[in-house]
């Protein structure tokens, strides 16, 4: 596994790096053979410090979790568990799931950014353009609905477009500010005129 460990106004020493480095390959040894990569960022918000796990472990399997302590290694371990716990939640239908079984191609599709508040938002006017931040072009998979809001958990999103394997069409699930789960099923055509 390529194993990256920054700090953003931190200074990671070695024992760290090794810490982080042990405690990540045999968490992810457990469920996988062959994770392939794992990023880890530490950084500093006011007196404690954040940590960002972010770890591939197959195709199509990201899995990101964080945590704050007052050291980093206390940090990293907090973050570290709840990886561990949405691992072994979905391990076995992480592993049974069948790439690409009676699954329709991924759709091509464009995902921006736009700016947040701007100056003329905040003085009340409407602004005559955003301003698109960022343009990347990602993949809308072909998924169970079962899957979806598995791949929302492991990856820690807040919300997930997908396509539904049962009908084809595009669907939404998303985190609710209660702690549950939603789900955005649009009826097309072919189901009004029914």
């Amino acid at each position: 596994m390529q194993l990256t460990v920054r700090g953003k106004q931190i200074d990671v020493g070695d024992a760290l790096r090794t810490h982080v480095s042990d405690a990540l390959t045999s968490t992810t040894a457990k469920y996988f053979n062959n994770a392939i990569e794992a990023n880890v960022v530490f950084s500093r918000n006011a007196h404690l410090i954040r940590s960002d796990l972010s770890v591939h472990v197959g195709r199509n399997i990201l899995l990101q979790s964080n945590a704050e302590a007052e050291s980093p290694y206390h940090a990293f371990d907090a973050a570290a568990d709840k990886l561990a716990k949405r691992l072994r939640r979905y391990k076995r239908r992480l592993r049974d799931h069948h790439n690409g079984d009676g699954q329709q191609p991924a759709l091509p599709a464009q995902a921006y950014i736009l700016e947040a508040e701007s100056e003329e938002w905040l003085n009340g006017e409407e602004p005559n353009q955003p301003i698109v931040i960022a343009d990347v072009s990602t993949t809308i998979e072909s998924l169970t609905v079962l899957q979806a809001v598995m791949r929302l958990d492991l990856g820690d999103l807040p919300a997930l477009m997908f396509r539904n394997q049962a009908h084809g069409r595009l669907n939404m699930v998303f985190r609710r500010p209660d702690g549950n789960i939603g789900w955005v099923d649009p009826k097309g055509t072919e189901d009004a005129a029914a």
